[in-house]
């Protein structure tokens, strides 16, 4: 049986398909209509459609796509690509591809893939981050997806920064109507636009990262301000769900000094005399949300 899982990103979509085993048989990307909910669906129904064809093979769907599926209207809600909230993403494509599909967040199908066969795999409780446009978690537990009462288990980038400095306070506004939320502080535009505020310079999260490792001192206390700010924010993180390994995924995750420095700064907001939880790159880095969406069929969320 081949597993396709689809990854609905905010300028991407990509199918991979996947045999029972977790072989990689095949993946496509194609860009993703910006603000064009029909184009978006269409776009998807080409790729399961081509994937098929060129497999000859049918096979089931899972979608990881950004926000969830409401528990009260079956419609999607809390996504950053806006022009799906609010639309019945489910029975369209259960209508158009003519099968039932299953869809969950992306960070729950980043975190998913991770523990099922990736840089998470065995642990118990996986905590997967994912750090890039916008800021999402997933929580798995003993191979299944957390998903909750009202589908929002691991929405931690719209918690507030836990432990604000009075500079942090009220901080920057948020999309979601609030002001100072994690997904402020810890996204890569959250990063870049605290770094134009600190020094003046309009530079993304990478070329920040690639100053202060080249001795630019503006971009260094950027930085350790980041890193404290993830410290803090998973420290909390901790505090409530005690994983076993954080997974760290989006652009944010290439940064290798982050699995460092962040564990060194995290303890001192922790309640326990000691720390065992690991913080880990992803083994599958932007592939992860694709393959834990093919997995989906295979482990039932809760």
């Amino acid at each position: 049986m081949i597993l396709f899982g689809i990854d609905l990103g905010g300028t991407k979509i990509e199918i991979l398909a996947l045999d029972e085993s977790g072989r990689e048989r095949l993946r496509k990307r194609v860009a993703t209509p910006a603000g064009d909910y029909a184009a978006t669906v269409a776009a998807i129904t080409a790729l399961v459609h081509d994937a098929e064809r060129e497999l000859g093979e049918t096979g089931s769907v899972g979608i990881a796509t950004p926000g969830a599926v409401s528990r009260l209207t079956g419609r999607i809600k809390n996504a950053n690509s806006t022009c799906l909230n609010g639309q019945p993403l489910v029975d369209d494509l259960q209508r158009v591809l003519q099968r039932e599909i299953r869809i969950e967040n992306d960070a729950n199908c980043f975190a998913l893939s991770e523990a099922t066969d990736g840089a998470a795999a065995g642990a118990a409780v996986v905590f997967g981050v994912i750090l890039g446009t916008g800021v999402g978690g997933g929580i798995v537990v003993h191979g299944r997806t957390l998903v909750g009462a009202n589908a929002i288990a691991g929405e931690w980038g719209h918690n507030p920064l836990p432990w604000p400095a009075d500079d942090e306070r009220p901080g920057n506004a948020c999309y979601c109507g609030r002001a100072g939320c994690i997904e402020t502080w810890l996204s890569g535009p959250g990063l870049a636009q605290n770094f134009f505020q600190l020094d003046g310079r309009r530079l993304d999260a990478a070329a920040i990262a690639q100053a202060a490792a080249g001795g630019d001192a503006r971009a260094e206390v950027a930085m350790a301000a980041y890193e404290e700010r993830l410290a803090k924010s998973l420290a909390s993180v901790i505090n409530l769900l005690d994983p076993d390994v954080i997974v760290l995924g989006g652009g944010l995750s290439n940064l290798a000094r982050l699995y460092r420095n962040v564990p060194l700064r995290w303890g001192r907001y922790l309640f326990s005399d000691a720390v065992v939880t690991q913080l880990v790159p992803p083994r599958y880095g932007d592939a992860s949300g694709a393959r834990g969406a093919a997995w989906l069929w295979n482990y039932h969320a809760g």
